[in-house]
């Protein structure tokens, strides 16, 4: 049964999401502020459904506390329905976002979707694993059977989305992807995502390489105009 951490102070809505999930047979775990979500363990979870307007901190910020050591995939729910909360969102490692009013089996369909892509199963463990041969690039190493990237050694955290579009980059270093084939490579559903959905997580997998090479090094190179390539050198 997937466990689903719920991050929602409005009763009424917290309500009809928990009885929703339940109904289809998630798990779910109800906290109204980001300080008790803080205090559960991610490895419990396989996913986050965080309410942007939390009493406390907002859900980007709790969000951004999370990625620094989980990749669990995240849903927000917001009364916003602007480009750039949307954007900043997606830079913070959201992977999808709901705006209220909303349906809840629409959330449901969303939450099965972001499970799917993530390969996860209702263990919470990979369903499919690739068997071609790993490939290392500089400091970056892709296993495909385990479904990692590692820098210099370390396994990076990465979202579901992340580790998908660097794994193809890291497929063919030197061929330029446009952002419509690393849509179709990262994302079930395409249509759902939008080309600065493909920057915006492009830029985060720049922020953490960086943060694991010595000297913040960016292999991931922007051709302008075309797409985006991993320098072949």
């Amino acid at each position: 049964m997937p466990c689903i951490l719920l991050v929602e102070d409005e009763a009424a809505i917290a309500d009809t999401l928990v009885y929703a999930l339940e109904t289809e047979h998630f798990e779910v775990t109800h906290v109204t502020t980001a300080s008790d979500a803080l205090k559960l363990s991610t490895d419990d979870y396989q996913l986050a459904i965080l309410d942007v307007g939390l009493p406390d901190i907002s859900g980007f910020d709790l969000c951004a506390q999370i990625r620094k050591s989980s990749a669990m995939p995240v849903l927000f729910l917001t009364a916003r329905d602007s480009e750039i909360d949307r954007i900043l969102g997606l830079e913070l490692g959201g992977d999808d976002y709901v705006t209220k009013p909303f349906s809840p089996r629409e959330v449901v369909a969303r939450i099965r979707a972001i499970l799917r892509r993530a390969g996860t199963s209702k263990g919470g463990k990979k369903t499919q694993h690739e068997t071609i041969q790993g490939q290392k690039h500089g400091a970056l190493e892709h296993d495909p059977a385990a479904m990692t990237i590692s820098c210099m050694g370390k396994r990076m955290n990465l979202t579901a989305h992340e580790y998908k579009l660097l794994a193809a980059l890291m497929s063919q270093p030197g061929r330029i992807f446009t952002r419509d084939q690393l849509l179709m490579k990262a994302w079930e559903d395409p249509g759902s995502a939008m080309d600065r959905t493909i920057d915006a997580h492009i830029k985060s997998l720049r922020a953490k390489i960086r943060e694991c090479t010595p000297d913040d090094s960016d292999p991931i190179e922007t051709r302008r105009g075309l797409g985006y390539t991993l320098s072949s050198e």
